[in-house]
């Protein structure tokens, strides 16, 4: 019964041979291209979410009410911290590029990494404005702001930096205020309204995100496919993906109190993140003419009494996945990181991996040590699958002899097997169960490793510059493929003489895949193999050291 051994070990070959298809075809698509309350007398929200439908240019519109029309020149500033530079267009006020410099584009270009852009090939911005009954935008007409200066820079040492754009609505005026912070990737935003006319003035915030289907260049290399799409919360699933697929079929809306919306890809993520005390109406949806996607929500109407000031807006997120820093902005925006259906093993994982990071400060060698922890902890099992792998190929020759003694009559052949594993007290699945236990632990800590933007460029040893990408040398997938033909030395000889060959060729085969993982997934591959082979070299000495005395 070894062949079941055998049978998990061709099955796991099999799924990691599926795994790389997906990142083939991701590869070939690569190719292919708080709201802040400030001064007195506002009322309460409408406590429902406003009932909207969505212009053909993506802004909603509420209750058919359609502002005065406004047009006017493109002018773009800039702003510059130490996380982010951004591009805000004075038209509607629109993120319209996105900067991190503390992540470069790709390793040795000291560009930074852009993540929304709008170009005449590519459209990925951030978008916010007011509807509703004095809302200033709709039917493709959106306000022109004023500003002071056409750069503004965080000044040296301070916290903050405030970016006002000014608009003027007759006898209100209506100011767009961002708020920056220092080593922060959030960025407020407030509309912060001076009604001095004698009429109540009242409209919605709303804010998406606009993007085409472009997939994103990525240095990852050969691997799985990384999620490209949105995501919300709702009160059914803290964590829903809407991929672009989806919104092709229909739209997806939802009424949620606070919530957020994203746009997911690896490694990073923009996310407009409502008011939590406003039961906010979301739609996720596809342009009508072009391939456009709007992924936003609307707020309830705010009013603002005469001659008073009010305040409305929301927060944005435009960074890496850092899951500390998601899980301080919003409930379950740090599921964005997405580890899969193992998620309650690999996030545990992670912490634990940040925690020996912060004592040895290099992310290669806490892989390492992770590895042993995990080793140590299933070392019981480890021991328990050895012992029965090392007696199995104690009975190597005495199997062999009953196979050349009963030839092709494997109906004989499995009584008598059954008959030597009893008389010498071996049990033939004995070897696997304690494997199939770990396997669990092992793909969460794979997903771990897919996910964590903290590998990104990160180097290790001499050769070695990303941990993220596969090793330039492949010295790394070299080893995994010696290691694994040690293992396969150490354990049991198949008595079939195809499935010998077969084994024998499958360090070759995984050898030649794990060329194109990234250096980090391969690094764990090693070390765990490495292990593995001490612990089982150990075990079976002593195990033949005992029947030779």
């Amino acid at each position: 019964m070894d062949w079941i051994k055998y049978l998990l070990i061709l099955s796991m070959g099999a799924v990691t041979f599926m795994l790389v298809k997906e990142w083939a075809a991701f590869d070939d698509r690569r190719k292919a291209s708080q709201v802040t309350s400030e001064q007195t007398t506002l009322s309460s929200p409408v406590a429902q979410a406003p009932e909207t439908i969505m212009g053909d240019d993506g802004v909603p519109v509420i209750a058919s009410e359609v502002p005065e029309a406004e047009a006017a020149a493109q002018q773009l500033i800039t702003v510059s911290t130490d996380n982010l530079v951004l591009k805000i267009d004075t038209q509607g006020g629109d993120i319209v590029y996105a900067a991190l410099p503390k992540h470069l584009a790709t390793l040795g270009n000291p560009q930074p990494f852009v993540l929304l852009n709008q170009t005449e090939s590519h459209a990925y911005i951030a978008q916010s404005g007011l509807v509703g009954a004095n809302g200033t935008d709709g039917k493709g007409q959106r306000p022109v702001f004023k500003t002071d200066k056409t750069h503004y820079q965080l000044a040296t040492g301070a916290k903050t930096l405030t970016v006002d754009l000014v608009y003027q609505q007759q006898d209100v005026t209506l100011t767009k205020r961002f708020t920056f912070t220092r080593d922060s990737y959030l960025v407020d935003l407030s509309y912060l309204v001076d009604n001095r006319s004698d009429q109540t003035w009242r409209a919605n915030f709303y804010a998406q995100i606009k993007r085409d289907s472009q997939p994103v260049p990525t240095d990852v290399g050969f691997g799985m496919n990384p999620y490209l799409g949105a995501a919300i919360t709702t009160l059914d699933e803290k964590y829903k993906k809407v991929d672009f697929e989806d919104m092709d079929e229909a739209a997806v809306k939802d009424s949620v109190q606070g919530g957020w919306v994203a746009m997911v890809q690896h490694y990073f993520i923009s996310a407009w993140i409502a008011n939590p005390e406003h039961q906010n109406s979301y739609s996720l949806r596809r342009s009508k003419n072009a391939d456009l996607y709007f992924m936003g929500f609307t707020a309830p109407a705010v009013e603002v009494a005469p001659n008073s000031q009010g305040t409305l807006g929301a927060s944005f997120y435009v960074g890496p996945k850092d899951v500390y820093t998601l899980e301080e902005i919003s409930p379950y925006l740090d599921l964005t990181v997405d580890y899969g259906w193992l998620w309650w093993i690999a996030k545990p994982l992670f912490q634990f991996l940040t925690f020996i990071y912060g004592f040895i400060g290099n992310w290669g060698w806490s892989i390492i040590a992770l590895t042993i922890v995990i080793k140590a902890i299933f070392f019981p099992l480890s021991a328990a699958s050895y012992r029965s792998m090392a007696k199995m190929r104690k009975l190597g020759p005495m199997m062999q002899e009953l196979k050349e003694r009963y030839g092709d009559d494997r109906q004989k052949m499995s009584g008598e097997l059954m008959k030597l594993y009893k008389k010498e007290k071996v049990n033939p699945m004995g070897g696997c169960l304690p494997i199939l236990v770990q396997m669990p632990v092992f793909i969460a800590l794979y997903w771990v490793l897919m996910e964590s933007v903290e590998l990104r460029h990160t180097p290790f040893l001499g050769w070695i510059e990303d941990l993220s990408v596969r090793d330039p040398l492949f010295i790394l997938p070299i080893l995994m493929g010696a290691t694994m033909f040690v293992q396969f030395k150490l354990n049991p000889t198949p008595p079939d003489p195809t499935q010998a060959k077969v084994m024998q060729m499958m360090p070759i085969f995984m050898t030649f895949m794990f060329m194109w993982f990234p250096a980090g997934l391969v690094l764990y591959w090693v070390a765990n193999n490495t292990i593995s082979i001490i612990q089982q070299y150990v075990i079976t000495r002593q195990i033949e050291a005992g029947t030779q005395a």
